[in-house]
């Protein structure tokens, strides 16, 4: 069956009767080959494209004439220099060095600070003055030997104050009508130990230590002094005589106990403060009874407390001097020692 025809153009070529559609109106045609582009070859019209091979020079960018008035990123170069980043000095952070002994576990200890050692617990203890490091023996010793050669001068000279108010009638009868200086020296006594004990950098520190502490042993051997002046020459070296033996026998008990009475301070000053109440109590309701129960109980609680502090000196225990505290040591041991005397010299009296 063959195709209907189309009517034919008088007016035109006989080839469009044949259906062949040549078009014969458009002979630069083509069919749509490359003909129609052979000139745009990477466009080429277009400079400012073949110059971009992979960005390789950013003509764009290099200036940057809005940024280098900034002095604060002045040696930022493209950070080039990424691989150290020493410390970004750029931005003004110096280097951090790294410290070599934070990590070198070769030392034994890689976190050496305060508190991981057990030293540095024992040296807070040393500051604080009721502990310190007596692990040396020989430091130990040192401090101990330092600690009684100057109870000793202190004791030579109460001993030589109470023989001469005791021996000397002219300075006996002075101390009788000068009572005002008594009181002073008391006054002057109390200033001086209250200082001492407060002030820790007062009592370490040399010459004003051992100037307080002269002046501290003056003032209370002249109140002894004076004491002493009020009773016969014989009850008094007595009184002398036990005191040594007693402080002597109660020295070596302190040191030779296995029980530790460096914990037993609250007990002792609970006891201190009953025997301060029962003291004001007895100036008021005065009898020889509660003097005497009142002298024997300040003879038997410093002579706990010379234990306390005799140990306290020794080391070894719950609680200990520090070595340092030699003149704190000696303070102590000399008012034990003091009133212990004044106590038995008082018991006398009856």
């Amino acid at each position: 069956m063959s195709a209907p025809a189309y009517p034919v153009d008088p007016n035109k070529n006989g080839a469009w009767a044949q259906g062949g559609y040549p078009q014969p109106g458009y002979p630069p045609a083509q069919p749509y080959p490359n003909a129609q582009y052979p000139g745009q070859q990477g466009y080429p019209a277009q400079q400012g494209y073949p110059g971009q091979t992979g960005y390789p020079v950013q003509p764009g960018y290099p200036v940057q004439p809005g940024y280098p008035v900034q002095p604060g990123y002045p040696v930022q170069p493209g950070y080039p220099s990424a691989p150290g980043q020493q410390g970004m000095p750029g931005f003004g952070f110096a280097p951090r060095p790294m410290d070599p002994n934070m990590y070198n576990a070769s030392q034994g200890n890689v976190y050496n600070r305060r508190g991981d050692d057990p030293k540095d617990d024992e040296e807070e203890l040393a500051a604080s003055g009721l502990g310190g490091s007596f692990n040396d023996k020989a430091i130990r010793h040192a401090f101990v030997r330092k600690v009684y050669l100057i109870l000793m001068l202190q004791l030579l000279v109460t001993v030589g104050i109470i023989a001469l108010f005791s021996f000397h009638s002219g300075v006996k009868n002075f101390v009788r009508e000068n009572m005002w200086v008594v009181w002073l020296s008391y006054a002057v006594f109390l200033v001086t130990y209250i200082s001492l004990v407060c002030c820790t950098s007062l009592r370490r520190k040399w010459p004003g230590n051992f100037i307080m502490l002269s002046i501290f042993t003056l003032a209370l051997s002249y109140v002894t002094g004076a004491i002493s002046s009020a009773y016969d020459t014989d009850i008094v070296l007595m009184t002398v005589g036990i005191t040594a033996v007693i402080c002597f026998l109660i020295s070596l008990f302190a040191i030779q106990t296995k029980f530790d009475f460096t914990g037993c301070g609250t007990y002792l000053f609970v006891a201190g403060m009953v025997l301060f109440v029962f003291g004001i109590i007895s100036i008021f309701t005065y009898s020889n009874i509660m003097h005497t129960i009142y002298s024997a109980g300040i003879a038997l609680l410093f002579s706990m407390y010379l234990i306390y502090d005799t140990q306290m000196l020794m080391g070894g225990r719950k609680y200990e001097l520090s070595p340092e505290e030699h003149i704190f040591g000696a303070l102590t041991l000399y008012l034990d020692v003091v009133q212990i005397f004044l106590a038995l010299l008082s018991l006398s009296k009856n």
